[in-house]
């Protein structure tokens, strides 16, 4: 039962993040260009009225998706959050008055039923609870060197995709850290009270992290087109989600032959996200640069 309500606020989590991701890309291309990656960014959004509904939107999704890692394992939760992309889509089309091509729901029908599939097969649990000091010195070191990398990688270059790929990269393994530290945060609430959750480390820094994710992805959002910033987003936080489940808590995957569905659906999977961006239903993305 606790695995299915994980799943559950985990669905919640994803359809809140979509919203939000709309709302948030609205606001983003009204920023000028010069404005990129500086203060002058924030200080931009936080006058949109789109982009604050987009923040407590997404508030509450991380609420949801607290209360999915409660009950749930990180990889489970996190590889659920994929459907974030056919969501997004989906809602984007509301706002627009467009609606998705055939190709399009064939697109986000592979993405569900690849994910179904896949974690059938896999049955994600959780391992342990407790993680050491200094396992979580090399995970904190680890990500930020890598996001830092795709940071610097990305600031030299112009708009494009390349650009908006880099910073989305950089904000997909935030997003991951943001949960890996969520976990530790929600499970000391759920065993020691609310009084160890304000006291412990890991509270402040996945508000940190989170917060640093979401100025990464603004940028994402400011530098190209949806083709290029969504599948590395989608696909990079659910990757690096799934090693930290691994490496840090120990969670389990089932292996052996379980492995031939498991790559079905990931291939499913990895092709609904790379086809869905090109088929926005805003309409503007693939002819931008």
């Amino acid at each position: 039962m606790s695995a299915l309500l994980s799943a559950l606020f985990a669905l919640l989590a994803a359809t809140g993040n979509a919203t939000g991701t709309v709302l948030q890309r609205m606001a983003a291309r009204t920023v000028p260009p010069g404005d990129a990656f500086s203060v002058r960014l924030v200080r931009h959004l936080v006058h949109s009225p789109a982009w604050l509904g987009g923040i407590a939107v997404i508030v509450g999704a991380a609420a949801c998706q607290a209360l999915a890692l409660t009950l749930g394992s990180l990889s489970l939760v996190q590889l659920i959050l994929v459907t974030e992309l056919p969501f997004t889509l989906l809602i984007a089309g509301a706002f627009s008055r467009r609606r998705l091509p055939a190709v399009g729901w064939a697109a986000a029908v592979a993405v569900a039923a690849g994910l179904g599939v896949g974690l059938a097969s896999a049955a994600p649990s959780g391992g342990q609870t407790d993680v050491a000091p200094a396992l979580w010195a090399v995970t904190l070191c680890a990500t930020g060197a890598a996001m830092a990398l795709c940071v610097l990688a990305a600031l030299p270059r112009p708009r494009g995709k390349a650009r908006a790929a880099l910073f989305s990269s950089a904000s997909a393994i935030g997003y991951a850290l943001t949960a890996t530290l969520m976990k530790s945060a929600t499970d000391t609430f759920d065993r020691r009270g609310a009084g160890a959750f304000v006291t412990t480390w890991q509270t402040y820094a996945f508000v940190a992290a989170g917060a640093c994710a979401l100025f990464l992805l603004a940028n994402a959002m400011e530098s190209g087109p949806l083709i290029a910033s969504q599948p590395a987003l989608t696909l990079g936080e659910g990757l690096v989600s799934l090693a930290l489940g691994i490496l840090v808590y120990g969670d389990r995957v089932r292996t052996g032959w379980w492995l031939v569905p498991e790559a079905v659906g990931a291939v499913m999977v990895t092709w609904g996200v790379l086809v869905l961006p090109r088929v926005d239903t805003e309409g503007q993305e693939a002819a931008a640069p």
